[in-house]
């Protein structure tokens, strides 16, 4: 379990492109625990198969990424939809890559058994538009107390979508 501490790391290094025909597959347990990373996942973390697996998934989680953005996952995904949006990951060795993610509940017999996350490569258009506003959403975050960081950041997300789109996923669909 010592992997899981990386995410107090420090980021830096450089962006890895994900190659467009690429797709980045893993599946969790209801926990968030890593129990399958393909050879995608694998190479652009930097982590083999076995430091991944056990693990939980927020190890690639990148500093910059604002934690509203995974609250609204955590919206979707408890109530049984598919999340869409784009996700900025961290390399074991401090790189970074970005994604467009799909992550889903999987159910086996109605019951809640894990979460299927396939990413794929975003187009450099729609990371010029996300960048900035989650930079803006992370400053936000990191200017007030941990109570009022989802709140405050989440009302910086609503603002800059809700002025074309009824949702992220339709905002995050539309780049």
């Amino acid at each position: 379990m010592q992997l899981a501490t990386a995410i107090s790391q420090p980021a830096a290094g450089e962006e890895i492109k994900i190659g467009c025909n690429d797709l980045i597959v893993s599946k969790t347990n209801r926990d968030s625990h890593i129990t399958y990373a393909n050879d995608l996942f694998c190479r652009y973390s930097g982590y083999s198969e076995t430091e991944l697996l056990g693990q939980p998934h927020n190890i690639i989680r990148h500093p910059d990424m604002p934690r509203a953005v995974y609250y609204l996952m955590w919206e979707h995904l408890k109530q049984g939809e598919e999340f869409f949006g784009y996700i900025k990951n961290r390399c074991k060795q401090g790189g970074y890559y970005w994604t467009f993610a799909s992550v889903a509940p999987i159910y086996e017999h109605d019951e809640l058994r894990g979460y299927l996350s396939s990413r794929r490569c975003p187009s450099p258009q729609a990371v010029a538009l996300i960048e900035p506003l989650y930079q803006r959403m992370t400053e936000a975050e990191q200017a007030v107390p941990p109570e009022q960081q989802i709140p405050m950041s989440s009302a910086l997300l609503w603002q800059a979508i809700n002025k074309e789109f009824t949702t992220y996923a339709e905002f995050a669909l539309s780049l």
